[in-house]
């Protein structure tokens, strides 16, 4: 079993859950910008994620040279999964090729000019913890718009028996 591949199924899975949610949103509520979260929208957080996985994983990773994704590119929630679609591609790509290679390094050079190193195993850390970072505030955010979210922590897939848990 390939762990990590296994851990990204699970969180496609999560993912998934959250995606049949914002079909239930209205798409103005979708794309609707919100002050208290600093005018960011659900359509633009889930952007934002795949933006990271982008930018981390494809352009520092593996020296892919991606365009920047924004909002305004994407007009709901079906391009969103399309984009995701092709997230996880680039995300398998990663995991295939730093398999049993996690601690090698990637010389990351910021905007600013200065440089860090980061292993695989901490790029595959950040991007997949930075997407549950802002599931939950794209959950929050379509509770204030007056949706009730579906339980969007990560689960196993198969529960068996319910009854043993």
């Amino acid at each position: 079993m390939n762990l990590f591949k296994t851990q990204y199924d699970w969180i496609r899975l999560t993912r998934e859950t959250l995606f049949q949610y914002c079909e239930t949103l209205s798409p103005t509520d979708y794309s609707k910008k919100l002050e208290t979260f600093s005018g960011e929208s659900i359509l633009s957080l889930h952007a934002h994620v795949a933006g990271c996985y982008q930018r981390w994983l494809g352009d520092r990773a593996l020296g892919k040279s991606l365009p920047d994704i924004t909002p305004e590119s994407i007009h709901n929630v079906q391009e969103m999964r399309e984009l995701f679609r092709k997230t996880d591609e680039l995300v398998y790509e990663f995991l295939d090729k730093f398999e049993n290679n996690w601690d090698h390094m990637v010389e990351v050079t910021f905007r600013n000019g200065s440089q860090a190193d980061f292993t695989a195993l901490w790029l595959f850390t950040h991007t997949v913890t930075h997407e549950f970072h802002h599931k939950g505030q794209i959950v929050k955010i379509g509770r204030q718009l007056g949706y009730a979210p579906p339980d969007t922590d990560l689960i196993e897939p198969m529960i068996k028996n319910p009854s043993n848990r």
